[in-house]
């Protein structure tokens, strides 16, 4: 049976089981460099855990994603966050799930614009870049070191997104 996912808008209220929603927050601002320059302070942090683990940045070029999509799949890092921004100012969807002992839960779907990111803490549930429209660069906070910081599960039966509305 297929089941369907419904898009939401991207908050910080919706998203905080799963991470930090990177965007201008204006009680995170404070001006700096005499007062030219606006600095959001602190919006989230990144975490690398192991032995020879550091944080590292990435830029991902997301190709667009064709709808309706199916969700076949998760995926965690259980040894590092991992933030996505996107550089080119284009809407993204970010799909995540709660964990259900050891696999995703029922994914949630939100609909990122294009001056929001976000930051996945770890071992949070997640599916792989979702561009949409065109081809999309996102600049990515990641880990870097030993060990497998990846863990991948695949449905028995797919979920289907429907085209978001832009």
């Amino acid at each position: 049976m297929t089941q369907h996912l419904d898009i939401n808008p991207l908050t910080r209220a919706a998203f905080a089981p799963f991470g930090d929603v990177i965007e201008a927050d204006p009680a995170t601002m404070r001006f700096i460099n005499g007062g030219t320059t606006e600095r959001f302070h602190a919006l989230s942090r990144a975490e690398a855990i192991g032995e020879g683990a550091r944080v590292i940045l990435n830029l991902f070029r997301g190709q667009p994603r064709a709808f309706p999509f199916s969700i076949d799949m998760m995926e965690r890092h259980p040894f590092g966050s991992q933030c996505f921004v996107p550089l080119n100012g284009r809407p993204f969807l970010v799909v995540v799930a709660e964990d259900e002992n050891g696999k995703p839960g029922r994914p949630q779907v939100f609909l990122a614009r294009g001056d929001q990111g976000v930051n996945y803490r770890v071992n949070v549930w997640h599916y792989p870049l979702m561009a949409l429209d065109e081809p999309s660069d996102f600049l990515i906070v990641d880990r870097d070191g030993p060990g497998n910081n990846l863990e991948e599960h695949f449905f028995d039966t797919p979920f289907i997104i429907g085209a978001p509305t832009l």
